[in-house]
């Protein structure tokens, strides 16, 4: 791995929230870095100081569009050093309330478009010998929430995917790195990102609304401080050992632990029976 200020950094979904501050954590620390957004007139205006800065219009989910701003990145830059997938959006409602063109769109892009991303770069980084991939998950990804099952089923696919690809490429010198934000104070719960289901169904009439009025009332006042997540991953760059997971906030390490007691308790619980299933039992 380059030193900060020979690396290139690129990030997905970097016009606002997490990307947009680990965009700016890397710049600020030296490296050159490849900000991508759907829009390009947007990311323009949010990035006044472009040193050291390629910007780059991209939607993940547009693979040629993909391999073009890998090959524009490496061709400015000369490499490839850490990617960091952040683009998505979340799908809150509950699972009945969701239409499947919603579920498929959903995984279009924090699934499959995180993928297409690491399939771009992974042949550049193979190359160096070295890299790191940031797959921006959530605790949501190890963990199911109410109003959320389509949101987490996306991210629980991003952590079986990512822990899986760590160990094909660990010969290559490259490192995967699942981040799991608790939650962040970012417009993720704002009406310009995140959707609910769309089908209204009596049953779930009055559950549904307040389960919906909980994340309304959550919007912008989240605990966690996206400036801080930013310089941590620019932090962790740098050290020669990096996680598989790490957790991102205090609340992140709350919900995490007791997710991992709750399984620990279901699998001592329950041990019994599973060895039954043995041929030699």
């Amino acid at each position: 791995m380059n030193n900060l200020n020979k690396q290139t950094w690129l990030i997905t979904g970097a016009t606002r929230g997490l990307g947009f501050q680990v965009a700016m954590a890397a710049q600020q620390a030296g490296a050159n870095v490849v900000a991508t957004g759907r829009n390009l007139q947007k990311l323009e205006q949010a990035f006044g100081d472009t040193k050291n800065m390629l910007l780059l219009e991209l939607d993940v989910c547009n693979e040629a569009q993909a391999k073009v701003t890998a090959e524009a990145a490496f061709q400015k830059f000369g490499s490839i050093d850490v990617l960091v997938n952040n683009a998505g959006f979340g799908q809150l409602g509950l699972f009945e309330e969701v239409e499947q063109t919603n579920v498929k769109v959903q995984f279009e892009t924090n699934v499959f478009g995180l993928m297409s991303m690491c399939r771009t770069v992974l042949p550049v980084m193979r190359e160096q010998k070295s890299g790191l991939i940031y797959n921006i998950s959530s605790i949501g990804g190890s963990l199911g929430f109410e109003n959320a099952s389509i949101y987490c089923a996306a991210k629980f696919a991003v952590e079986g995917f990512s822990e899986s690809l760590a160990m094909e490429v660990k010969q290559f010198g490259i490192d995967i790195t699942i981040v799991q934000p608790g939650f962040f104070r970012t417009d993720f719960l704002d009406q310009s990102s995140v959707q609910f289901g769309t089908i209204e169904i009596d049953d779930y009439a009055q559950y549904g609304k307040a389960l919906n009025d909980v994340y309304h009332s959550k919007n912008q006042k989240q605990p966690g401080d996206p400036k801080k997540l930013g310089q941590m991953l620019v932090e962790i760059a740098q050290k020669p050992e990096r996680p598989i997971r790490l957790a991102a906030g205090s609340d992140a390490v709350e919900y995490l632990t007791t997710a991992i007691k709750k399984r620990q308790n279901d699998l001592e619980k329950w041990a019994s029976y599973s060895h039954r299933t043995d041929i030699n039992e």
